[in-house]
């Protein structure tokens, strides 16, 4: 879903911004004090009581190999409805025929790494360090952090995952190495956040590929506005069975 960020002198050119510098406590600044480029915070960790509050705050990490973790606020934020799920031509013939077993958090650190090592256009190297891998496996561990899978046979062919928070998932990262694969988890996991009344998808940035689901840009404002109103929601914690609402 993001390209690597780039900054050919990481703390020079950040000390040059004015953004927020993080410390060991674990607080942030309001969101609407990013930067124009969406730039919020540098510094701090990634202890999961702090990538929680972030979500939840309308933040989120993401920074390359090297440089310190650096906190992100957009505006316009992309963001899907659950109940607007538009559904491509080639991924209704691909669920009609059964191509993939799709299946939930049945294997995160996989689909984390998978996505991680996954070879995309235009980009070198990933955000996803080894130090962000441990921190959402953690986020897991706990039943925040969630996975989708496509299988053909034994073999994982597709996946994506994510941060669940009442009404709200945070889409993180996908992957496919058979066509249409990440496209049938994307479609299934929204039928399911869908039964399940979590309807607020954050995709925090734009893609035409993610438009083409029916995702939209909302202003940060309304963004946050919306992300209030679905953290009232009770959150789901814990494993995810796809057969709990199969349509």
């Amino acid at each position: 879903m993001r390209k690597p960020v780039d900054f050919c002198t990481p703390m020079g050119m950040i000390a040059n911004m004015p953004v927020y510098r993080l410390d060991a406590e674990i607080v942030f600044p309001p969101a609407a004090h990013a930067d124009p480029s969406g730039l919020l915070a540098i510094g701090g960790g990634l202890e999961p009581e702090r990538l929680l509050l972030a979500y939840a705050s309308g933040i989120f990490p993401w920074y390359s190999e090297g440089q310190p973790v650096l906190w992100h606020a957009p505006d316009p934020r992309m963001v899907l409805r659950a109940h607007a799920l538009h559904v491509p031509r080639s991924v209704k013939r691909a669920l009609a025929r059964g191509t993939f077993t799709v299946t939930l958090d049945r294997a995160f650190e996989q689909v984390v790494r998978s996505c991680a090592e996954a070879p995309r256009p235009d980009q070198d190297g990933t955000w996803i360090t080894d130090e962000m891998i441990a921190a959402y496996e953690s986020l897991h561990a706990m039943g925040f952090a969630h996975s989708c899978e496509a299988w053909q046979g034994e073999e994982l062919v597709g996946g994506l995952y994510g941060v669940c928070l009442g009404g709200a998932f945070f889409g993180e990262s996908m992957f496919a190495v058979v066509d249409d694969a990440s496209k049938v988890c994307f479609v299934r996991l929204v039928q399911m956040l869908r039964a399940w009344d979590i309807d607020l998808i954050d995709c925090q940035v734009h893609t035409d590929h993610l438009e083409r689901f029916g995702a939209t840009l909302l202003a940060r404002e309304d963004f946050q506005s919306a992300l209030e109103e679905a953290l009232m929601k009770r959150s789901k914690i814990g494993v995810w069975d796809i057969e709990e609402a199969s349509d």
